[in-house]
C-alpha cells in the first residue's frame, strides 16, 4: 500500500506486536488442569462426612470410611482426615459431650424430675406444690401442697415418693431438680440412700428441666387458670383430679398420642358406636369413652 494510505489502519505495528507478545506471555503462564489424581468429594458426600463426625465424636477416620462404605460411598481415610481438619473438627475423640436432650433421651427410663410451683388462692395466700414427673412415661405424681415447705416436710415427701415407686416397681437412677433452697440436703440424702444420683440444673436454665416446666404450663392452661382455689385441701383435690386425668386419659404428643398410663387398644370403630362423655372438675375438662 502506498505510504500515504497507512493512516487508514486503526492500530500501529508496534501496538499489534505488543498484543502478540501479551498473548505469548499468557500462553506460557496458563496452568492446565491436571487430569490425574482422585476426583473431588461431592458436596453431598462432604456434608455426610461432617454429619457423621459431629453426631459421633468418638468415631475416627477409618470408622467413618467404613460407615460410608456401607452406604456405597468410597472415600479414603486420608481424604476424610483432611476434610475434618479443614472443617475444624480434628481427630477423634473430638471435644464435647452429649447435650441435655441426648442425655435425657438415652436415660429417660430411669430419670425422675421434681419441681415446685406456686398457686395463689382466692384469699391471696401462696401455696407451694411439689410434684414429680417420670421422663420416660410422662407420668405425674403430686407429692404435696403446703404453705411452708420446710426441710422436714420436703424430706417426708421424698420418702413417700420412693415408697410409691417401690410399690410400682419403678427403678430410678437419676433425679433432676433445680437449685432452689427448698431442696435441702435432707431431701437429697433420702434419694442418695437409695443409690439415686442427684443432678442439679444450671442456674437460670429452666430448659434443663424442660419436662417439669412444660407440665406446670399445661396444668395452668388446662386447669388452674380456670378455677378459684379456696385453700390447701381444695387445691389438693383439684390437682389430684387433674393428675389422674393427665395420667390416664390425656393423649400426649411426646408418647405418640398415647397416655402416660398404658391403656388397652380399643376395638375397631363400628358404625353406630356410642361415645360417652365424662366431666372432670365440674366440666372444665371432658373425657370421652366408647359406651359399652
Amino acid at each position: 500500500m502506498p505510504r500515504d494510505r497507512w493512516s487508514s489502519f486503526l492500530v500501529t505495528p508496534s501496538t499489534l506486536l505488543g498484543w502478540h507478545r501479551e498473548l505469548v506471555r499468557r500462553k506460557s503462564t496458563f496452568r492446565r488442569r491436571s487430569v490425574s489424581g482422585r476426583p473431588p468429594i461431592s458436596a453431598e458426600v462432604r456434608e455426610l462426612i461432617l454429619r457423621f463426625a459431629r453426631e459421633n465424636p468418638r468415631w475416627g477416620c477409618v470408622r467413618i470410611e467404613g460407615e460410608l462404605a456401607k452406604l456405597g460411598v468410597e472415600v479414603s481415610a486420608s481424604k476424610i482426615r483432611s476434610l475434618l481438619r479443614a472443617s475444624g473438627l480434628g481427630p477423634a475423640p473430638r471435644p464435647g459431650g452429649p447435650t441435655w436432650g441426648q442425655f435425657l433421651r438415652a436415660q429417660a427410663q430411669s430419670i425422675l424430675a421434681v419441681d415446685f410451683f406456686t398457686v395463689e388462692t382466692a384469699f391471696l395466700q401462696t401455696l407451694y406444690v411439689l410434684f414429680a414427673i417420670e421422663l420416660h412415661s410422662r407420668r405425674v405424681t403430686i407429692l404435696g401442697v403446703t404453705r411452708n415447705p420446710n426441710s422436714s416436710w420436703v424430706a417426708q415427701q421424698a420418702r413417700n415418693l420412693l415408697m410409691e415407686l417401690d410399690d410400682r416397681r419403678r427403678r430410678v437412677r437419676f433425679l433432676i431438680h433445680d437449685r432452689d433452697a427448698k431442696f435441702c440436703g435432707s431431701f437429697d440424702e433420702v434419694f442418695r440412700s437409695e443409690d439415686v444420683k442427684i443432678i442439679k440444673t444450671p442456674v437460670r436454665a429452666p430448659r434443663a428441666n424442660a419436662f417439669a416446666e412444660r407440665w406446670v404450663r399445661t396444668a395452668r392452661s388446662e386447669c388452674l387458670d380456670w378455677l378459684l382455689v379456696l385453700g390447701r385441701r381444695h387445691l389438693e383435690r383439684i390437682l389430684g383430679a387433674y393428675a389422674e386425668h393427665y395420667n390416664t386419659a390425656r393423649p400426649h404428643r411426646g408418647l405418640g398420642l398415647m397416655t402416660p398410663d398404658h391403656r388397652p387398644a380399643p376395638p375397631p370403630w363400628a358404625c353406630g358406636a356410642r361415645v360417652g362423655r365424662r366431666d372432670v372438675l365440674g366440666g372444665i375438662i371432658h373425657e370421652y369413652e366408647r359406651a359399652a
